[in-house]
């Protein structure tokens, strides 16, 4: 596992599929169980990714029912159809987020799962949502806060240089979590739960890849942010000791 300053983003699919099945895996299966998918039911999964909950929802909505995953990455879908070729409810569709391929009213539950921290507008992408589903309908969205990013280390100043650097620079819309709530209300939807998770790194290889410590570091003192031999101090202290970071995960449960 790479924990050397600078190191190349890891491919996008093997990405999403391992952070899913570590500090992930709670928070999705609690998106998940607040869905409450049923079977029969057409469920909308925007921004697919891999197909990493394709298989999931699929298993909920049953043969009766249908399951869409859009995306735009040629790469992400290949790998969402070979994970889910053999689910006959899954359609993977391949488009922008900002134009869904969906007949307006037809959905019954649909998730965006830290997709609206990358697309050009959050608020378009909400509106198409809102013209997918149909009355009645269940929405869940999950966004991080980069704000609430966190690293322990002897040298605090530089882990907040690097947070702000994340939440500047790193992240289009790295504060997206704090206000999907309102941005869900003004698209429409009536918002029901707000929920707060904090994923927790005590490893620092998994957090290194996760975070991307290494490479957004590397970037911040590529731009300045960050004089070149603290940045690679405070680096190395990191793989040294015992480690901790965290961030926050807000997800909001909405209906139409």
């Amino acid at each position: 596992m790479a924990t050397t300053l600078g190191a190349p983003r890891p491919d996008p699919a093997v990405y999403m599929l391992r952070g899913a099945a570590g500090v992930g895996r709670a928070y999705k299966q609690e998106l998940l169980e607040l869905l409450d998918v049923r079977p029969g039911q057409t469920v909308l999964d925007v921004g697919c990714g891999p197909g990493t909950d394709l298989p999931a929802l699929a298993e909920r909505v049953g043969v009766s029912g249908t399951v869409i995953g859009v995306d735009r990455d040629p790469a992400m879908l290949a790998e969402a159809r070979r994970r889910t070729g053999d689910l006959p409810a899954v359609e993977i569709r391949e488009a922008d987020v900002h134009a869904l391929p969906v007949e307006p009213g037809t959905v019954d539950r649909a998730k965006i799962d830290r997709v609206l921290m990358h697309v050009d507008e959050p608020a378009e992408v909400l509106a198409q949502l809102h013209a997918a589903t149909r009355p009645g309908s269940r929405i869940a969205l999950a966004e991080p806060d980069w704000d609430t990013l966190i690293v322990d280390a002897e040298d605090l100043e530089t882990s907040r240089a690097f947070t702000r650097y994340t939440t500047s620079e790193a992240v289009r819309h790295a504060t997206i979590g704090r206000s999907l709530a309102r941005h869900a209300q003004r698209t429409g939807f009536v918002v029901e739960t707000v929920r707060a998770t904090t994923p927790v790194f005590l490893d620092f290889p998994e957090a290194d890849h996760t975070l991307g410590l290494g490479r957004n570091m590397q970037r911040a003192i590529q731009d300045g942010h960050v004089d070149e031999a603290r940045g690679r101090r405070w680096f190395t202290s990191l793989s040294e000791g015992p480690f901790f970071a965290s961030f926050t995960l807000v997800t909001v449960i909405c209906s139409r």
